[in-house]
């Protein structure tokens, strides 16, 4: 595209070095012109070593600056807690046998962690709210029995959780087991609605892998093995639209938005992608505009991903490096 003349010189050597700085920066940069959103926070962890086991989710407590990591393995704590800088704090292990999901509830009287198992043993197939400390305070399902039941409530592998500030809860159920639905549950843990069979269609799903909730009263489900987001209203569960056109390589593994509100962060595992979509106002949901992506490492997996939604920090769980990484936005 190019030619070098050594025999040029002053003023005109100069631009011709200047075209072809741009034309590299053009051509050869990873961010394809785009302007970097998010850079690694390289000092977090301070104690990487901590990571002894399969790191499989992430969860933020923004009001109180702690992390806490879900992971597994043999003989390894399950859940670790770290500062926001950093700072080993504590881990637990008590009743958790393989974490899949994990979500952070505040309230005006306190805090509390929920855990999502999928086990097959006596703990597993059931969703758990632990104090910071890792007491054991709530257990939904029937642990160590898969279904499909209501009354009483079963899960079979439960994926992901989302609690709202007024308790309401939203589960994602189930990655890869005879489900394949979204429950919405209210404070006293009773069905309010509930969506999603094994399919393909409209309101289908395979393998519901991961949920939240935006500003605007919708809720957003990695759609993992269709590869797509589906939304609804989360007042009743209508379906609102659905998003393919960002996933042709790989379906979304996690959906986070971003502390503004402004993007949708999702992670795919198989090619080591965390996608940056551009959230849209309320209306029509529309089809997805990809803004921006941050290329991992091969092989770094990234599984499930939270945001502190006060610093806007993003941490992603990996499963393929054994690790949690911290990104802060620029």
């Amino acid at each position: 595209c190019c030619f070098f003349d050594p025999t040029l010189m002053g003023f005109d050597y100069y631009i011709f070095i200047l075209y072809f700085q741009v034309l590299k920066a053009e051509y050869f940069s990873p961010w394809r012109g785009e302007q970097q959103m998010y850079k690694l926070d390289i000092g977090w962890p301070k104690t990487p070593e901590h990571f002894t086991g399969q790191t499989f989710c992430v969860a933020v407590d923004s009001l109180h600056g702690l992390v806490y990591v879900g992971q597994r393995g043999d003989n390894v704590p399950k859940v670790l807690v770290f500062s926001e800088e950093g700072y080993f704090l504590h881990a637990w292990n008590d009743t958790v046998e393989m974490p899949h999901g994990i979500f952070v509830w505040n309230t005006a009287t306190g805090s509390s962690v929920w855990v999502t198992d999928v086990g097959t043993g006596k703990y597993g197939h059931t969703v758990k709210q632990y104090s910071p400390l890792g007491k054991l305070m709530q257990v939904l399902g029937t642990p160590g029995n898969a279904g499909s039941s209501l009354i009483p409530l079963q899960f079979d592998q439960p994926a992901e959780i989302f609690v709202e500030e007024t308790g309401e809860i939203y589960v994602v159920d189930g990655d890869g087991g005879m489900n394949n639905r979204l429950l919405k549950l209210s404070d006293d843990y009773k069905e309010i609605w509930l969506t999603g069979t094994n399919g393909s269609g409209i309101g289908q799903f395979k393998i519901p892998h991961s949920v939240t909730v935006d500003a605007f009263g919708r809720v957003w489900v990695a759609d993992r093995g269709n590869k797509r987001i589906q939304v609804f209203d989360k007042v009743t569960g209508e379906w609102l639209g659905s998003w393919s056109g960002c996933f042709s390589e790989d379906g979304p593994y996690s959906v986070r938005f971003s502390a503004d509100y402004k993007y949708l962060i999702v992670a795919q595992l198989n090619i080591n992608r965390l996608a940056i979509l551009e959230a849209p106002p309320v209306g029509s949901i529309g089809d997805c505009v990809m803004v921006h992506s941050v290329q991992l490492a091969d092989e770094t997996k990234p599984h499930l991903v939270d945001v502190d939604m006060r610093t806007g920090a993003v941490y992603v769980a990996e499963i393929g490096a054994q690790q949690v990484q911290k990104y802060v936005p620029l």
